[in-house]
């Protein structure tokens, strides 16, 4: 299915029954990431499966900004009428949902926010490294936001006010401290390491998840 926000066509896949669940995937993916995990929630929730601007079935654009792609998805939460759904985001979209909380505070129910960071730094530095030599080569505009974006004040986060669970693997790109921190700024979070996990293990064509996810949208 496809819906036309925000000048740009997102394309998305509906499954399930129940409370509206938004699935935004990561850099350079598409919505099928996340087949596994809402085929074990379909019984629970109806899922979203959404691919963002510049990514998968979704228009290709000259605009390769978080915060744009935030506006994006709250323009589709409009159209589509849904009220307060559950949102679940997957590095670069775990950003989108993070954003979206700060532009419209009270749009979302809760969110679930995996393997995301607020600024570059947060993200390793010999990934960050890789990240820049891999641009300097190819110029790729996708690489060059992850170096550049976003710009999200740790303070700022104090202005979250729905529940969030903060997820990262024991092993993640994204920095430990940078995860804790997050997780003390966020009034109303909760925190949840995976262990032996990486980056994308745990979420990718997983669903590993699914219990998390019905316990804590609950």
């Amino acid at each position: 299915m496809k819906i036309n926000v925000n000048e740009i066509t997102l394309f998305y896949e509906k499954i399930g029954q129940g409370e509206p669940l938004i699935f935004v995937h990561g850099n350079q993916e598409d919505h099928q990431i996340f087949f596994e995990l809402a085929y074990a929630l379909k019984d629970h929730f109806t899922c979203y499966l959404f691919d963002s601007r510049n990514h998968g079935q979704s228009s290709k654009t000259d605009d390769f900004q978080y915060a744009v792609m935030a506006r994006d998805y709250l323009d589709a939460i409009h159209q589509l009428k849904l009220e307060n759904p559950y949102f679940l985001g997957y590095s670069d979209g775990g950003i989108i949902g993070l954003l979206m909380a700060l532009i419209e505070p009270k749009i979302l129910k809760k969110m679930i926010i995996c393997g995301a960071n607020i600024h570059p730094l947060g993200i390793m530095k010999n990934e960050r490294k890789k990240l820049r030599i891999e641009y300097e080569i190819d110029q790729n505009p996708y690489l060059k936001m992850m170096l550049d974006q976003p710009n999200i004040p740790m303070k700022k986060l104090h202005d979250i006010r729905i529940p969030i669970m903060l997820i990262s693997g024991e092993f993640d790109v994204i920095l430990k401290r940078h995860t804790l921190a997050m997780h003390r700024h966020i009034p109303r979070s909760e925190l949840m390491i995976m262990q032996k996990k990486h980056h994308d293990d745990y979420i990718v064509h997983r669903d590993d998840l699914r219990f998390v996810i019905t316990k804590f949208l609950d």
